[in-house]
């Protein structure tokens, strides 16, 4: 559900994907990426389920080789078995005009193109195989995404933008003529794709930068100029904290600014980290920010001299994975749960107080507080804990609540 207290959007076209709509009067999308061989067609079409069951609504895989455009349609057909309706991205460089053109069932299969202008070819190369690639979203009716990025700029417009400004009377900073090279490759090539017949309405575009204020004032200023659906990530973000604060300090300021219509956190992995990652940070800043509800919220302390035992952190991390692993039944099971709030605190200063504002809360006992724990259902005490299995009985409850308040049967 969305908050309709949320920031008001700019105004994009809406973009038709496979099962879902980007852009326009649609939520923000949450999109991921793969990092497997797609010519390995079980690998992928698994982590693609990965990545789509934890929240990811679009999943882009990248096309490089004849061999990956070859695994295209098994992939497809294999999420298709699982039951898994999520749109196929497919990403694009140097070589996807002739992928695409010797692998139709490749063409067909995938539900988007991402094109990098920069990456396809150089000269009147460049254009006519641009053009390739256009003709052939047209054809399959495939919308396409005109991706931007600032490590593979068109070095030959970025030359000549260059050149232009030595002439100016006063020249620009060169921060700002590298903006607005990637703002004219982006908007240059999205006129073209529109001249070569694809519509308006088939066009994403992005312009990815790995610096939060350079991210930032791009965006703005495409939002500004355009009326494309706009596509946010902060590329090359980072490992661990560095990765999750970058990309949130950038995307939020432009969410909040009601610009972007579809967001993907570029993390690097830590060693055996999963992938889906990058999909629970992005769902976490729109959840975060109002924007979107994905799962339910828990409210946690930070703990204190007052909270020496490690009880309350360990509930809360485990009821908190609990709920974020029941999301994919549940979301089906129980619409609306994803609104719900628990609260797990861990001393008597703020624990029922917080506890009694959360739709299922408790507060558990801090050092030397009497060892035990009432429960507060929508704002009611209802039982007091005690004992060794204060953890397993309040995730009962916990589930019992979901149950009772948001089942089918009870709307």
């Amino acid at each position: 559900m969305d908050n309709p207290t949320s920031p008001s959007r700019h105004p994009t076209h809406a973009v038709r994907i496979r099962n879902m709509t980007v852009g326009g009067s649609a939520p923000v999308a949450v999109q991921s990426m793969t990092n497997t061989d797609t010519a390995d067609e079980v690998a992928t079409a698994i982590q693609v389920a990965q990545l789509h069951r934890a929240g990811s609504e679009l999943v882009r895989i990248t096309v490089n080789t004849v061999e990956a455009a070859a695994a295209v349609p098994g992939i497809r057909e294999r999420l298709d078995r699982m039951g898994l309706d999520v749109p196929l991205v497919g990403d694009f460089h140097f070589n996807g005009h002739k992928l695409l053109a010797s692998n139709p069932a490749c063409a067909e299969a995938l539900d988007k193109y991402r094109i990098n202008p920069g990456n396809v070819g150089k000269g009147q190369r460049r254009d006519s195989q641009f053009a390739q690639m256009i003709e052939l979203a047209c054809r399959y009716d495939k919308p396409v995404r005109i991706g931007v990025n600032w490590g593979s700029l068109d070095q030959d417009l970025l030359a000549r933008m260059m050149d232009d400004n030595a002439r100016r009377p006063e020249p620009w900073d060169p921060r700002r003529v590298m903006d607005e090279a990637l703002i004219a490759s982006a908007l240059d090539n999205a006129a073209r794709a529109e001249e070569l017949g694809l519509a308006a309405d088939r066009i994403i575009i992005s312009c990815k930068l790995s610096g939060v204020q350079d991210l930032i004032r791009v965006y703005r200023e495409l939002a500004r100029r355009c009326a494309y659906s706009l596509h946010l990530g902060l590329t090359e973000a980072g490992m661990g904290v560095k990765g999750i604060v970058a990309s949130t300090a950038a995307l939020a300021v432009l969410l909040q600014e009601g610009i972007g219509d579809t967001i993907r956190i570029s993390l690097t992995p830590q060693p055996g980290e999963p992938r889906t990652r990058e999909v629970e940070v992005a769902q976490e800043i729109l959840q975060s920010m109002g924007l979107r509800a994905f799962t339910p919220s828990v409210v946690a302390c930070p703990g204190c001299g007052r909270t020496t035992s490690t009880v309350f952190q360990e509930l809360a991390r485990d009821i908190q994975s609990h709920l974020r692993e029941q999301m994919p039944l549940w979301r089906e099971r129980y619409p609306g749960v994803e609104n719900m709030t628990v609260a797990v605190m861990g001393c008597v200063v703020n624990g029922p107080g917080e506890s009694r504002h959360a739709n299922v809360g408790i507060s558990l006992p801090g050092t030397g507080e009497v060892p035990v724990a009432p429960v507060y259902v929508d704002g009611e005490k209802t039982v007091t804990l005690k004992g060794d299995t204060i953890a397993a009985d309040f995730s009962r409850i916990v589930d019992d609540y979901v149950v009772r308040r948001y089942g089918k049967a009870a709307l």
